[in-house]
């Protein structure tokens, strides 16, 4: 056995229409003024905006709007933002999106009480005090409405890096499945395969941990059943909200409970959408993610059997990797870095930037390894 902590403090609201408490959940909270942080509008045309709006006005609250949110978010944006929040005073930020603006919205409460929110990326100042963050989501795909990490890029030095702290976990996040039934269908899918991926970086690493094993398979088969309901029919509600939970549940710190964890794909994927801003993280992963199971299933054989087998139907690791890739093919997703816009020049300077810090769990890595990965995943 593996000892280890769990700690959850973020309040869920779950289910349809509920989006309308928010306002009351922040007023609770002696909350009075609050940053509202979104992406590129889309809020705007499903409703939700206009909802959230609502309740804040029916308790009371002032707020002050940032958008422009990217989907992989920048550096610079945390920094209008961070000023903008100073100069109004605001009480606590309230993220209206997916995962972007989600992290976004961490770095923003963190930075408003350091003297560069870049610098806690690099271990020069902590973050040991955030303003209160809340949450309406609208994406189901990174879990970043219930755990207390978040991803920026510096667009400068082409670096996207991860950061963490318990003082930002979101005290209260909404999900209203009905509210992502106008997502793209590539949206959607690309959440599906970000989740996925979540659950898998743990997986591989249970070998012993039976109920961690299960719950695991669970929530992926989940995800992978919930993802064809829809792609078949995009109305139905069962499945959205059985996704939804799903990604909730893959990086809430249940699906990690009592395993170590190999974050390689995602370092990985980092460093390709670090040079490729317009690659969204869930299609980089379903690129990469593959690629890094082929090259390093044989350090633990008997998880990587269990995987194809239970997951995919077949004991043979070969087959397993086709339905997998099948399957991302199936939902619209890329499996190809060529797909990505990457070209072969650029592998190098890719691998450099992912294998820069010690790298790998199952198998560690080295830049000779990275190298492998992407000219597999090419």
């Amino acid at each position: 056995m593996r000892n280890f902590n769990f700690y959850n403090p973020t309040k869920i609201l779950f289910g349809l229409g509920r989006v309308k408490e928010i306002g009351a959940e922040i007023s609770n909270a002696g909350i009075s003024k609050v940053l509202l942080v979104a992406g590129g509008g889309s809020i705007k045309q499903n409703g939700v905006y206009d909802a959230v709006v609502l309740s804040l006005k029916q308790h009371g609250i002032s707020w002050v709007e940032v958008w422009g949110v990217r989907p992989n978010p920048v550096l610079s944006k945390v920094r209008e933002a961070v000023a903008i929040a100073k100069e109004n005073e605001v009480d606590a930020v309230l993220a209206v999106g997916g995962g972007s603006v989600i992290d976004t919205s961490k770095a923003i409460a963190a930075g408003v009480y350091v003297e560069d929110i870049w610098n806690t990326f690099k271990g020069i100042e902590r973050i040991e005090k955030a303003l209160p963050i809340y949450v309406v989501l609208t994406l189901s795909a990174t879990g970043s409405e219930a755990n207390p990490n978040f991803v920026i890029t510096n667009e400068e030095t082409k670096e996207k890096l991860g950061n963490s702290s318990p003082v930002l976990y979101p005290r209260v996040s909404i999900i209203d499945p009905s509210v992502q039934m106008s997502l793209p269908w590539y949206q959607t899918a690309c959440g599906a395969a970000d989740a996925l991926a979540h659950i898998m970086e743990s997986y591989f690493t249970g070998e012993g941990h039976e109920t961690a094993l299960y719950v695991d398979e669970g929530l992926m088969l989940s995800i992978i059943d919930s993802t064809d309901r829809l792609l078949c029919d995009p109305k139905n509600l069962d499945a959205r909200a059985n996704l939804a939970w799903a990604a909730t549940l893959a990086l809430n710190g249940v699906s990690s409970a009592q395993l170590r964890g190999d974050w390689s794909s995602h370092v990985i994927e980092h460093a390709v959408s670090a040079f490729h801003p317009d690659v969204a993280h869930g299609a980089g992963l379903a690129v990469i993610y593959p690629a890094w199971i082929g090259h390093v299933w044989m350090e633990r054989e008997a998880v990587f059997h269990r995987w194809a087998q239970n997951i995919w139907g077949s004991y043979s690791m070969s087959v397993a990797l086709e339905r997998m890739r099948s399957t991302f093919k199936r939902w619209g997703l890329p499996t190809t870095l060529r797909e990505l816009g990457v070209s072969k020049q650029e592998l190098p300077d890719l691998a450099a930037n992912a294998a820069s810090k010690p790298l790998g769990t199952v198998k560690p890595l080295n830049y000779d390894d990275v190298m492998r990965i992407l000219e597999a995943a090419f």
